[in-house]
């Protein structure tokens, strides 16, 4: 019997980034499975239901497969492993020893890696723990915006479907241009997933380059921050006066981040080109886009709870090389301090 041709996606974790990328993967015409822990199991025994912002209809994902052992990876010859776990739960003593299975699994294989998990240096360490070459292994990055219903109520806005909201397990907005990202540390991973995520007919993906994408990803953390200390106005109303001061200290720490060494001279244009009134307006215009998803409470939900703790310890990243550059960090130093003392 002449085995399929169909791309066969392992998906490392079954959170919200693991079930919209896996339905769409599925579009694409991919074989989707996911490896997760046992506790995980319960849920994926039925279809998953998201709920689109895009065109506020249901959505029903079936037909995956799981596994709860990482040595079963090695039955299967996977045309990749897109990795979902946020960086706090891979780099933790469980998450090494993934890794280093992974690379055991998959090395002298052609297998790709898509690091969707967001940490200063992280690439460099998953390569170390799990012994891939560099050219197997590419990082990712989800613009689609999603959450689980039962984690957390956000806002209606018109023209959302509240009864139909009700009946999903996820709920989704791709409002971005692109809903996946990658970065071309490995070109051949990066334009290989892209092709098969594009093929999903309903979203795409884009390739940026490796300060690119980290330019994009590392300066958001520094915006929330300063959101958070202010009690997640709507982005529209950042710009009030009893909210300047906050905006303005949030402002010198993003240029601050995007000094830094590993954002090159990308990153110090953009920072020359930052202001507290162009960067509202941007952050505002994202707010706009995310309709009728409700942005100021979805990132409370997401940013403000769910990941803080990693948000502070990515902040606290980029101070650690901050300071082994002799930079002045300052201002990003002040705003980690405000939040702990918040917190």
């Amino acid at each position: 019997m002449a085995e399929s041709t169909q791309p066969k996606v392992l998906i490392v974790g079954a959170g919200s980034m693991g079930l919209i990328s896996g339905y769409h993967l599925q579009l694409a015409g991919a074989e989707t499975t996911f490896l997760i822990r046992p506790h995980r199991a319960e849920p994926l025994k039925k279809p998953v239901t998201f709920y689109s912002y895009n065109d506020h209809t249901l959505k029903e994902y079936t037909d995956y497969k799981y596994i709860i052992d990482p040595a079963e990876i090695k039955n299967v010859k996977y045309d990749y492993i897109l990795i979902t776990l946020d960086a706090a739960a891979l780099r933790n003593e469980v998450g090494q020893a993934l890794a280093k299975s992974i690379g055991d699994t998959i090395r002298g294989t052609n297998t790709k890696v898509v690091l969707g998990s967001i940490f200063i240096g992280l690439l460099p360490w998953f390569l170390e723990v799990s012994g891939l070459p560099a050219e197997q292994v590419t990082n990712g990055f989800l613009y689609i915006h999603v959450y689980g219903t039962a984690a957390v109520t956000l806002p209606v806005h018109a023209p959302t479907n509240p009864e139909l909201l009700k009946k999903a397990d996820q709920a989704y907005v791709d409002h971005l241009g692109p809903g996946f990202g990658l970065d071309d540390s490995s070109p051949s991973v990066a334009q290989g997933f892209s092709e098969l995520w594009n093929k999903s007919g309903v979203s795409t993906a884009d390739i940026k380059t490796a300060v690119a994408l980290a330019t994009t990803a590392n300066l958001v953390f520094a915006i929330f921050a300063a959101f958070y200390l202010t009690g997640w106005p709507r982005f529209a109303d950042m710009g009030l006066p009893q909210y300047s001061e906050i905006w303005s200290l949030g402002v010198k720490a993003v240029k601050e981040i995007l000094t830094l060494s590993i954002h090159g001279d990308m990153g110090k244009a953009v920072a020359s080109m930052t202001t507290e009134e162009a960067l509202l307006g941007q952050m505002i215009g994202y707010e706009q886009a995310m309709l009728p998803l409700d942005l100021s409470a979805f990132s409370k939900y997401h940013h403000g709870g769910k990941v803080n703790v990693q948000d502070r310890a990515h902040l606290k990243a980029c101070v650690k090389i901050g300071e082994q550059e002799g930079a002045k960090v300052e201002a990003l130093k002040e705003l980690i301090k405000r939040v702990e003392e918040k917190i």
